[in-house]
């Protein structure tokens, strides 16, 4: 078996069993969260779409899918155009013609180098003013369990990604350190009902947040000169 079919095993296994619940799941939070970020006339791209939870589930004039993994395919709907190309190199992708960007738990996959070049590349395709969405697993709370992951490369907390995201032409418009728990591979029941009540209370958030959510604006190119 090679590294591919090792990782493409490892997702099946992961997620397998959950993949109904995580598409409930993604209506929820798509509809109950994430579209108040998302313009009517936006096109939107997903990197490291894998089961495309997202991107299924978000209302957006054009969206797509942008990941290695050929499963996507298998999973994406059919308003959802396919990117199959890495993060790191989206030549594909034209400058400039994206309105918003969304990660969701991906950059810990990638080495530190890779992120840089990802989040370079993300503000390439962004046009003036783009958004970066990122939903990630929050080191500084979750530092027990983040290693449970095989392919979980590079810690990272609200504090560091927000750093490495201003150094990189982007102006973090929003940081939640603690929004969503971990994984569904835990002990809180998997309930629809019981998210749409967590999304309202925040308090819940600081209990038992422990991924970050980080909205992000690609800064103007007089912007960036004028600093």
């Amino acid at each position: 078996m090679g590294t591919s079919d090792t990782y493409q095993e490892m997702y099946r296994r992961r997620f397998g069993e959950d993949v109904e619940f995580r598409q409930e799941m993604y209506q929820v939070l798509c509809s109950e969260f994430f579209q108040k970020y998302i313009p009517e006339d936006v096109t939107i791209l997903e990197i490291g779409a894998g089961y495309c939870e997202f991107i299924n589930n978000i209302e957006a004039k054009r969206k797509i899918a942008l990941d290695l993994n050929p499963d996507v395919k298998k999973f994406a709907g059919n308003d959802v155009e396919i990117v199959m190309a890495s993060s790191t190199d989206m030549k594909q992708i034209k400058t400039k013609s994206i309105g918003l960007v969304f990660a969701n738990n991906f950059l810990e996959h990638l080495s530190k180098e890779d992120i840089i070049k990802t989040i370079r590349e993300v503000y390439r395709v962004l046009k003036g003013g783009g958004k970066f969405l990122i939903l990630q697993p929050n080191i500084r709370f979750c530092f027990k369990d983040y290693w449970m992951f095989f392919d979980h490369i590079t810690p990272l907390d609200d504090r560091s990604l927000s750093e490495i995201l201003e150094i990189n032409g982007f102006k973090v418009v929003e940081c939640r350190p603690k929004f969503l728990p971990y994984t569904t591979k835990n002990k809180l029941p998997k309930s629809v009902f019981l998210l749409k009540l967590y999304l309202k209370f925040p308090l819940c958030h600081k209990i038992f947040g422990k991924q970050a959510f980080i909205y992000a604006k690609r800064v103007w190119e007089y912007e960036t000169d004028a600093k």
